[in-house]
């Protein structure tokens, strides 16, 4: 089975009320991590390279570690870049064989971001790979993303329409309090999605797939691991999973996930030589890493994505 797309992922995906999985990859355990938990769970996969993954392990080795998790899953996986600002980052990934391209220029007014985006669009079906925007601006930190809060903006449902309709993307990330990165909200604070804005978004797109960034929840095990074993990690609250689930019912078919799978490798790593500090081969602290990764990504799959059984 060769990479696909995700087109015919999320139309089951919205037909069926759950969301697809897409894992943020930097190295060979973590895509094996992922992908193990998958195919013990028989659930469809997107697989996603970040600008900064791309930089740290070349685009042509993720690539090829993907199309390796192909042939041993037998799982239908997209290959995404996540997060891609320009339309020279967008191209180069499409020539180098992604399934899927994200364009975020929600940095700019609505009518450049359409300009931008539209751009890309032309040349990503032209090469039969779709096409992910953004409208909104979530606040947080992750790799090349630095959004302050001040910055940071909801998505206008009065423009989703024109969006889509002017650039023809074929699914659309919107902004509705997630943010990206590991800290959160303070303990004491309560998180809230604002799901009015997604119903309006969903009332004014309807069948079309919506996409959520900044959706790790930091399970509080993770932080209390790292905390123990010699790590300085701030308690912090993340999203709660009962309201991914719910976004996940609705019209969201895609969820991002990056932060936890960090978290989880961090902890591995950290309570390995904690308890084993003469070690030095890395098989022996990235093996428990990647177990960790296996473990936190099949919870997701069965208690937030609801996509196990969906391959």
């Amino acid at each position: 089975m060769p990479l696909v797309t995700s087109t015919e992922m999320f139309k089951k995906a919205y037909e069926g009320g759950y969301a697809i999985g897409a894992f943020n990859v930097n190295n060979m355990e973590i895509i094996q991590g992922i992908v193990e938990a998958a195919k013990e769970e028989s659930a469809p996969l997107i697989l996603q390279v970040s600008a900064g993954a791309r930089k740290y392990a070349n685009p042509i080795y993720l690539r090829k570690m993907v199309e390796a998790a192909v042939l041993d899953s037998n799982l239908p996986i997209c290959l995404h870049l996540d997060h891609g600002d320009t339309y020279a980052l967008c191209k180069d990934s499409i020539d180098g064989g992604f399934s899927s391209v994200m364009i975020d220029a929600s940095h700019y007014s609505l009518q450049e971001n359409i300009r931008i985006t539209k751009e890309v669009v032309k040349y990503a079906h032209d090469h039969n790979v779709v096409v992910e925007a953004e409208l909104g601006r979530l606040a947080g930190i992750e790799d090349a993303i630095n959004v302050s809060a001040k910055d940071a903006s909801y998505t206008n449902p009065d423009d989703v329409q024109e969006f889509v309709t002017k650039t023809g993307v074929d699914s659309l990330a919107i902004a509705i309090g997630t943010s990206h990165g590991a800290y959160k909200f303070k303990p004491g604070t309560k998180p809230q999605l604002r799901f009015d804005v997604l119903e309006e978004v969903e009332r004014r797109l309807p069948g079309f797939p919506i996409v959520l960034h900044g959706s790790s929840s930091v399970p509080p095990q993770l932080v209390k691991t790292i905390n123990e074993f010699g790590g300085a990690m701030p308690d912090a609250i993340g999203i709660p999973e009962e309201m991914l689930r719910r976004a996940a019912s609705m019209a969201v078919c895609k969820i991002n996930i990056d932060s936890d799978l960090r978290l989880a490798c961090t902890a591995a790593i950290r309570q390995h030589f904690a308890e084993n500090p003469s070690h030095f081969d890395p098989r022996q602290y990235l093996g428990p890493a990647r177990e960790a990764v296996k473990q936190i990504v099949k919870h997701k799959l069965i208690n937030v994505l609801g996509c196990n059984g969906r391959a």
